[in-house]
């Protein structure tokens, strides 16, 4: 039996489309074989699995890969900060800049923008969705943020779960303007975050290591982000000042080599997203957007 397509939604398209997996092969094997879900947790779950990836991705020879992987999957380059030859290592091109026209940032104060290019999933309110990637399939606002107290005050809330695969821009940005806190990390593991996987554990999310950041807003109040940690993710990386006001687009930070995932929590009552997002979400069907976009407007 051929193995089920992964579709989604592109935005700017208006047509459903089939995701080209990286690695196909070997992610359908890890997670749907009984002994490729063997060798996951045995091994490819563990943070020194990872941390072995992320190191041959920080080797120079590695600088070899960027231009065949450009053309395979049809990227851009004229959104590239620099040029593709430039890149000292597949890492340094993974991570890479764009630029600052490449992402224009939609300027009205009440709007939230995606916080990272990928295929999202919204809900208006996490305690009566159906269900994430599939239906039935869901965790709990304290599960994600490892803290009872704090998970109450988003209780009704709305959330964002931004996929990145690695295909993708990997910097990530504030969605709105404000003040962030210290990020907080919550040990896990290294699941990998691919659809593959999510479809049949979305925990997974929970499961993994992650990094929670509060920020408060003038328009929508606390808003939490949680960037979350995936195999062969080398690293997630900050690069705001704690403390420091920052405006809705800025750059927060960045993820090394993987697959990624950025998750958005907003308290209830707090903003109201786009049709066209809660109509696929509803579906169990992400939608591709660009950060900068707009996904929604505080009310």
């Amino acid at each position: 039996m051929p193995a089920e397509p992964i579709r989604f939604f592109h935005r700017y398209k208006r047509q459903i489309e089939t995701e080209q997996i990286f690695g196909e092969g070997w992610m359908r094997f890890a997670y749907e074989n009984p002994a490729g879900r063997f060798l996951v947790w045995a091994l490819a779950r563990r943070a020194c699995f990872s941390q072995w990836f992320g190191w041959r991705m920080n080797r120079k020879s590695s600088a070899q890969r960027v231009i065949p992987f450009i053309t395979q999957y049809n990227l851009d380059i004229e959104e590239f900060a620099k040029s593709p030859f430039d890149f000292k290592t597949f890492n340094d091109f993974f991570y890479r800049s764009l630029k600052p026209e490449a992402r224009p940032i939609n300027g009205d104060d009440r709007v939230v923008v995606f916080p990272a290019d990928g295929r999202h999933l919204v809900f208006p309110d996490v305690d009566t969705a159906d269900g994430y990637y599939v239906k039935g399939a869901k965790f709990s606002v304290a599960e994600l943020l490892g803290d009872d107290a704090l998970a109450k005050r988003f209780a009704g809330g709305a959330m964002v779960i931004s996929r990145l695969c690695p295909v993708d821009y990997h910097r990530f940005h504030f969605p709105l303007a404000g003040t962030p806190g210290e990020t907080r990390v919550i040990n896990g593991w290294l699941y990998s975050v691919s659809p593959v996987a999510l479809r049949r554990q979305v925990r997974y999310l929970v499961e993994n290591k992650r990094a929670l950041t509060l920020v408060e807003t003038d328009v929508a109040g606390t808003v939490a982000m949680i960037e979350v940690g995936a195999t062969n993710v080398g690293s997630i990386r900050q690069s705001f000042v704690p403390g420091r006001p920052v405006k809705k687009g800025e750059e927060k930070g960045l993820f090394a080599f993987g697959g990624s995932c950025v998750i958005t929590l907003l308290a209830r009552g707090k903003v109201t997203f786009d049709a066209d997002l809660v109509t696929q979400s509803s579906r169990q069907v992400e939608t591709y957007a660009r950060m900068g976009d707009r996904m929604g407007a505080v009310r």
